[in-house]
């Protein structure tokens, strides 16, 4: 670890891409994360509970966390960082507090998924090497590039004569939507003026940049239990209160929850099991579910619906149900200023040869936490996508990014922050109205 950050990106990214790890599970991950950055050199480094208080996460699992500690530690985790994460409570903030000047947040999320990697010789993953070591895992959304953006910003910016405060978030389950709402409510999102975000690829190529994201979903994902009576199915099923026709009768009708007039809505049953055998009737059925919307009002008016809907369609069948609401993020839209600036600077990297200052998201992120924070509290925020060539969509199998894109992002990044350092403050919407009436002499 020597070797700076910035000449081993694509070391870096595939050595995070071999060990992914799905959400409130990222021991080892986060451990890599805590090694490069103590090397880095930062003012201030908060694992887990330092980090933000646990009692404000969502989404946190109820699986045995034992075996995710322990192949950590078997990799050569740190044990006393393995310690200080106890009960999943991973991730990690890193700040460099540099004397006067704007504070400027970014954020990185570090979580994998629940996906097997393909084993097709032709993947790149494969045939150079660095596919997942952990089976049924995968970072197939790309947060193995966005780590690695992360530290080598951290470590871009550690260097500079830069003056100000940079934090920069390494936010855990962000798949679950679990981990943008504890990073939000934490000291270290406290008077931040500048906030931004990143993403890889989402079908933007190689050598195109998103200077801010708009209309992202507001999001829910919502669990549910339907709870019935078993009986004989040939003997007795009179007897039986059928929980998996309950659940057949609740999906169907989440369907055809009405849309809405004020914008776009979604709902869908992603995951659904019940029984035990042909013969019997089921007693308990179990439904996972997310509901979207437009604003963060009409996912609420989606996630009342769908919430009726599972209750009545097991009242229905005689049976109970128990719904609850493990994570939502609200609507969070970039902002104007910010979004024109990250367009002046990604237009001048070198490698990047289209810009969009902004483009509609369509899907959810829970960064939206963060962003509304800062918004909220008088500063801006910036949602940017950074684009790759990737053979497959977000979420499968055969997802791989182009590695050009590594060196892309940190040039964008960092001439980004070091503008809004020369910049500071950066005149928001009726102020820029205001010098514009004052150049024009009125």
């Amino acid at each position: 670890m020597t070797e700076p950050v910035r000449d081993r990106l694509v070391s870096l990214r595939r050595s995070f891409h071999r060990h992914p790890e799905p959400a409130w599970r990222e021991f080892l991950t986060t451990a890599r994360l805590v090694e490069e950055i103590r090397a880095i050199g930062v003012d201030e480094l908060a694992v887990g509970p330092d980090a933000y208080d646990p009692a404000d996460r969502m989404a946190v699992t109820d699986d045995d966390l034992g075996p995710w500690v322990e192949r950590a530690r078997e990799r050569g985790a740190d044990e006393a960082v393995l310690e200080r994460m106890t009960g999943g409570n991973t991730g990690a903030v890193a700040v460099l507090d540099r004397g006067e000047g704007p504070a400027i947040g970014l954020r990185v999320d570090i979580d994998g998924l629940f996906i097997e990697e393909s084993t097709d010789e032709e993947h790149d993953p494969v045939d150079e090497g660095f596919r997942s070591e952990i089976e049924g895992t995968m970072h197939a959304c790309g947060h193995d590039v966005h780590m690695t953006w992360g530290l080598a910003v951290l470590e871009a910016i550690a260097e500079s004569d830069f003056s100000g405060r940079l934090v920069v978030f390494f936010q855990p389950a962000e798949e679950t939507g679990g981990g943008g709402c504890p990073m939000a409510k934490s000291e270290f999102a406290d008077d931040l003026d500048y906030l931004l975000a990143v993403h890889v690829g989402l079908d933007h190529p190689t050598g195109e940049v998103v200077a801010g994201i708009e209309k992202p979903l507001a999001m829910c994902h919502v669990d549910a239990t339907i709870t019935g009576t078993s009986a004989h199915a040939g003997k007795a099923p009179n007897e039986g209160a059928n929980a998996m026709h309950a659940m057949g009768t609740a999906i169907v009708n989440a369907y055809g929850i009405p849309r809405h007039s004020d914008g776009m809505t979604r709902v869908n049953i992603g995951k659904a099991e019940a029984g035990t055998a042909s013969n019997v009737i089921a007693e308990r059925a179990e439904m996972e579910a997310e509901a979207r919307g437009e604003t963060t009002e009409l996912m609420e008016f989606m996630e009342r619906r769908l919430e009726r809907t599972i209750k009545s369609a097991a009242k229905m069948h005689g049976c109970r149900a128990d719904v609850d609401v493990v994570s939502k993020s609200p609507r969070a839209d970039s902002d104007p200023e910010l979004q024109a600036l990250v367009s002046e600077i990604a237009g001048g990297v070198e490698g990047i040869e289209h810009v969009l200052p902004a483009a509609d998201f369509g899907a959810s992120e829970d960064a939206t936490f963060l962003m509304e924070r800062v918004q909220q509290d008088g500063g801006l925020a910036t949602y940017m996508i950074v684009g790759t060539d990737h053979p497959t969509s977000h979420h499968t199998p055969t997802f791989d990014v182009d590695e050009a894109s590594l060196q892309h992002g940190v040039d964008a990044l960092v001439g980004t922050i070091r503008e809004l350092e020369h910049r500071h403050p950066v005149p928001q919407v009726d102020e820029m109205a205001d010098v514009e009436r004052a150049e024009a002499g009125e």
